[in-house]
């Protein structure tokens, strides 16, 4: 099975009261990937970066079996950058300086190579760009998924609505999904945005788990207690590309499989925020991963 991935490969700048880094690798298409190669399948990236980002980590990608005929490198030019600081709860930030570079202009070109690609991850970009993404692929994948945020629904609100038809699952957090549909408890939110196209969404909680919605049914997964969390930028693209990782390794986008797809999408951004940016991610262990998705076997299971 393939994993076609659209998204930012850029650079950040971060600061959170454990510290700040230099400029180090991020990006929507950087967490995803990284997160889905754990899964062993080809994942196909489509991305720009100027030619100042880093070959080390294309190469470092390429060798976890990410495909990057999609990656485009804009010689002269500046890849994307994002800086922003961390409140001292680690749950609201601010950014101080986003530069979009290369992907001003961004035109996301699909590959003969990407044109089978059997499950899509749409990573935040614009709405118009992952409409592009969508209208350019010459058969329909098993399932699209999209990722989106605040920014969108207040600027480009017509586009927005126009993708959201088009998508089989939305990814988004609990502040997202409430200004999205307008209503504050979320089972309501949850039916109000699956009316405006996806058949399922997953709404982010952070630090208190996730929730998986598709018609009547609920899951909810909790998320794993940790002691110290240095850095949470990438944990909501590091649990998108662990979930469509999964997804897209087993074949299976029943509702009862997505469960097991929280589970590996959690364990996952639990990995990525122990330390700054795809730092954890790099070095991770499948033996790791596979002791962390037990914990969370154990954490919800219960004898009654």
């Amino acid at each position: 099975m393939s994993l076609l991935v659209v998204g930012t490969v850029a650079f950040d700048i971060l600061e959170t009261p454990y510290g700040k880094t230099g400029r180090i690798v991020g990006g929507s298409g950087t967490y995803i990937c990284y997160s889905a190669s754990y899964f062993g399948l080809e994942t196909r990236l489509v991305a720009v970066i100027g030619d100042d980002f880093p070959n080390e980590v294309i190469e470092d990608l390429q060798k976890r079996g990410v495909k990057t005929d999609g990656l485009q490198i804009k010689e002269g030019e500046k890849s994307f950058f994002w800086q922003g600081r961390y409140h001292d709860n680690m749950n609201k930030r601010d950014t101080l300086v986003t530069d979009l570079n290369v992907l001003a202009d961004f035109d996301p070109i699909i590959p003969d190579t990407y044109q089978n690609a059997d499950y899509v991850m749409l990573g935040n970009l614009t709405p118009t760009v992952q409409q592009q993404v969508i209208e350019r692929l010459h058969q329909r994948p098993k399932l699209i998924a999209m990722d989106t945020m605040n920014f969108w629904m207040d600027h480009t609100p017509d586009e927005l609505n126009q993708v959201l038809k088009m998508i089989d699952v939305l990814i988004i957090n609990d502040e997202e999904a409430r200004q999205l549909s307008g209503e504050y408890l979320l089972v309501n939110a949850a039916r109000k945005i699956q009316e405006m196209g996806p058949k399922y969404l997953v709404i982010k909680k952070g630090e208190h788990g996730a929730l998986l919605f598709h018609e009547e049914s609920i899951f909810f997964a909790p998320a794993l207690p940790l002691e110290q969390v240095f850095d949470p930028t990438g944990a909501g693209d590091t649990f998108a590309g662990g979930f469509m990782g999964y997804i897209a390794k087993t074949d299976d986008y029943s509702f009862d499989n997505m469960k097991r797809a929280i589970i590996y999408g959690s364990a996952l951004a639990s990995f990525c925020v122990e330390k700054f940016g795809t730092e954890r991610l790099a070095e991770l262990h499948k033996e790791e991963l596979k002791a962390r998705v037990q914990q969370f076997i154990d954490l919800m299971n219960v004898e009654l």
